[in-house]
């Protein structure tokens, strides 16, 4: 274990936690897919039948041999004989011979002999039987065919892929009404402090309302976990001894906020240590804010002791407790969605940072010229107000000592 005389860096703390890895799963359960929004699927999905099972127009117009379109133009168009209608939600009653038409709507079945699509736009009418078309179509032209958004025994979503509104959508489309996905992973949440009280409670001189068991739920909620709040527990070692052991039981994870700095009353790290093997891998870390933050594993199951204040609990979390809450759910994508979630932007003022140590900093993000902008909002990482106007915190790498105005920087999005 490395400790607070060592701080390690970033990259290395990383390093000696997810070599502990795969870390405990939940287990799996088959859900229909409206409950199944959000969930990480656990395993391959294939496709029951081709989508769509005919093909179909996917404008107005008429379905035509395309061959029979080749070279037109407004001065010397092709005539085309219009011989019916095709019905929305019908098969066309009988194949397209040459120099035949017929009347399609957006979403309709192309009858046989077709293989193209001419919008209204490109045609007159001579009669009622009879069209002009002034632009040629290519074959496929304004048609989806049979099977081009997904083949039979095609896999259409990856075991491990957490479930978005349009893969909901795509579920419905092929006839799949139940799919097999993990529980919600379970993280319980650890407040100690004796100067802490519930929210809704009034405030004594030396109190402060619970923020970070708040913060945190929605966190884990939004990696896919379920958030379990235990409580708000005293600054004594055998209470948190405790509650950390019986968590351990139903959890994959546990999260104690406080008591991770030098303090007296500071025992987080001992309590891991003897909840279970091997204990503290990490406590100290290169980083502004959230140096205090400990690392450890109990009986297989990821512990974390986090700092007191707001913005180091947030910049831990995504830091540290994202991947590995990522991996629980069942993730096999983490590091896709954390490029999502940053953006390159040019910081708008001069930034001074100690050396040896990876800082972040709020911002807000703006468009300027063509080019986004990074607006630091300085503030104490004790303040939760600053964290609510952030878009995301700018980081200043570990090396570097300060930023100058106009430089680029990665901007971390909440």
């Amino acid at each position: 274990m490395l400790g607070r005389d060592e701080l390690i860096t970033v990259e290395k703390a990383l390093d000696i936690l997810m070599k502990h890895a795969p870390f405990k799963r939940p287990a799996e359960n088959r859900l229909s897919i409206e409950d199944a929004y959000g969930r990480v699927l656990s395993r391959d999905v294939f496709s029951p039948e081709d989508l769509p099972p005919f093909s179909r127009s996917t404008v107005d117009g008429f379905a035509v041999n395309s061959a029979d379109t080749f070279g037109a133009t407004e001065g010397l168009p092709s005539y085309i004989n219009v011989t019916f209608e095709i019905a929305m939600g019908e098969k066309a009653g009988y194949p397209l011979r040459k120099g035949e038409g017929a009347k399609i709507a957006t979403g309709g079945m192309l009858p046989d002999g077709a293989d193209a699509v001419v919008m209204f736009e490109h045609t007159q009418h001579i009669d009622e039987k009879m069209i002009e078309v002034v632009k040629p179509v290519s074959p496929g032209e304004n048609v989806i065919h049979a099977g081009e958004d997904a083949k039979k025994d095609e896999r259409i979503l990856e075991s491990g892929h957490r479930l978005r509104p349009q893969d909901i959508g795509a579920l419905a489309g092929l006839g799949i009404t139940g799919i097999w996905t993990y529980e919600k992973p379970v993280v319980s949440i650890i407040s100690t402090g004796d100067e802490i009280v519930d929210a809704d409670k009034p405030l004594k001189p030396g109190q402060v309302r619970d923020i970070n068991s708040y913060t945190l739920s929605g966190l884990i909620s939004d990696v896919g976990g379920k958030p379990l709040k235990r409580g708000i527990y005293s600054d004594r070692f055998d209470i948190i001894r405790d509650v950390v052991i019986n968590s351990l039981k139903d959890s994959v994870m546990v999260l104690i906020t406080g008591g991770s700095s030098v303090g007296t009353k500071d025992m987080t790290s001992q309590v891991i240590n003897d909840a279970g093997k091997p204990g503290v891998l990490f406590h100290g870390v290169s980083l502004k804010p959230g140096k205090p933050v400990i690392g450890g594993i109990a009986g297989g199951i990821p512990v974390f002791g986090l700092p007191g204040h707001p913005a180091a609990v947030n910049v831990c979390f995504d830091i540290f407790i994202r991947p590995v809450l990522e991996s629980q759910c069942g993730r096999n994508e983490e590091g896709a969605n954390r490029k999502k979630t940053r953006v390159r932007a040019r910081i708008a003022r001069n930034i001074s940072s100690s050396p040896g140590r990876e800082e972040h900093i709020g911002v807000v993000l703006e468009e300027k010229d063509g080019e986004i902008w990074a607006i630091p909002l300085l503030g104490k990482s004790g303040l939760i107000t600053t964290l609510t106007q952030a878009d995301g915190t700018a980081v200043i790498p570990l090396r570097k000592n300060g930023v100058l105005e106009g430089e680029y920087v990665e901007v971390r999005l909440f």
